[in-house]
């Protein structure tokens, strides 16, 4: 069986652009406006480097962070940081991880992996709400990108 070219590979494994990172964007504002909830969201590309971030002037100054951190957080577990929070619960296998590592670790909801044709290609955070609201708007997000 012949295998394909590096760059046909490659082009089938789209990476996330900018311009999905302003889609995610704009739905999770857009969804948080319309809980009349002031957020930041925060969009990271497969290495964790930012594509997009923006703070609404009216949201806790934290919430930047925190929108950062779940990304990072859902990006490097590749699942979504909701379904991590018991995990660093005492007795829980990710009890030590959030100290153990110099990393930007934050295990509440909020944090969503973005999968592309089976693969993780980046995370949205998002903060400033109530865990909850902020990982509905991350789904959100996620739905208006599909």
């Amino acid at each position: 069986m012949r295998q394909e070219p590096l760059h046909v590979r490659h082009h089938r494994r789209r990476p996330l652009t900018t311009e999905d990172a302003e889609v995610l964007l704009g739905a999770a504002r857009e969804a948080a406006e319309a809980a009349g909830i002031a957020v930041s969201v925060t969009v990271l590309d497969a290495g964790g480097h930012p594509l997009a971030f923006r703070r609404d002037d009216r949201a806790v100054l934290i919430s930047g962070e925190t929108s950062t951190r779940k990304a990072f957080t859902a990006l490097q577990l590749n699942a979504p940081t909701a379904a991590l929070t018991d995990a660093v619960l005492p007795g829980g296998p990710f009890h030590t991880l959030p100290t153990a590592l110099d990393r930007p670790l934050l295990f509440i909801a909020g944090g969503l992996p973005v999968h592309r044709e089976g693969r993780l290609v980046g995370a949205i955070g998002v903060g400033g709400g109530a865990p909850d609201q902020d990982h509905e708007f991350a789904a959100t997000a996620l739905a208006a990108l599909i």
